[in-house]
């Protein structure tokens, strides 16, 4: 093969990745372009946890089927992205219709098992409103859970009284009524764009 057909063949195929290229992101533009939140549909595994719920008893994916899940690692003792983001999405589902609202629960899960018990789990999830249910586990647990969806948390050094931070994603993952993924929540997404995302949601299971 001469230099100048190997120009030619490596120019031939260049062209058809970038075509193939197109087509694949126009088509991802083209799915999502309903959506507020990302499209990542068939991204990450369906909806699976066993952990403990503010009762002490342990709750599975199962007890919730047919409702939309939203997932949201966090801790009570964050200062600010936990309450931020469980008041915008209790806001988001405040903003749906009614009749629609007992379709969506939110899973905040605490990765800090050390000091947020079931009692402390359920003072805290009770001032974003009863579609919000607290759960946790052991660390195993939780590391195997967050490693499914693809995120991390960390511990950060203790101070002088014992206190310390814990890092950890601010992203809320979205789930249908079956368990399948379907979006992904940034923290710069207002209620009202949320609302509009769960209440399409909703309806797409009902109808």
């Amino acid at each position: 093969m001469t230099p100048a057909h190997c120009t030619q063949t490596r120019l031939w195929l260049s062209n058809i990745v970038l075509s193939v290229l197109v087509l694949l992101l126009t088509g991802c533009a083209q799915s999502q372009e309903h959506w507020n939140g990302k499209n990542i549909s068939g991204l990450m595994p369906d909806l699976e946890f066993s952990l403990t719920d503010e009762t002490g008893n342990t709750v599975t994916e199962a007890d919730s089927a047919g409702q939309v899940r939203l997932l949201f690692f966090g801790f009570t003792s964050c200062p600010d992205v936990c309450p931020t983001t469980l008041s915008n999405l209790s806001k988001a589902v405040r903003q749906m219709p009614e009749e629609l609202q007992k379709d969506v629960t939110t899973f905040f899960v605490s990765v800090d098992p050390e000091r947020d018990t079931p009692e402390r789990l359920r003072n805290y999830v009770s001032f974003f409103g009863e579609r919000v249910a607290g759960v946790t586990g052991d660390e195993p647990a939780l590391r195997k859970l967050a490693k499914r969806y693809r995120t991390t948390f960390g511990y950060e050094e203790p101070d002088a009284f014992g206190n310390y931070e814990v890092s950890h994603s601010a992203a809320v993952y979205v789930f249908d009524g079956a368990g399948n993924v379907r979006l992904l929540f940034r923290s710069d997404l207002t209620a009202e764009m949320i609302s509009k995302d769960l209440t399409a949601l909703v309806r797409e299971q009902k109808s």
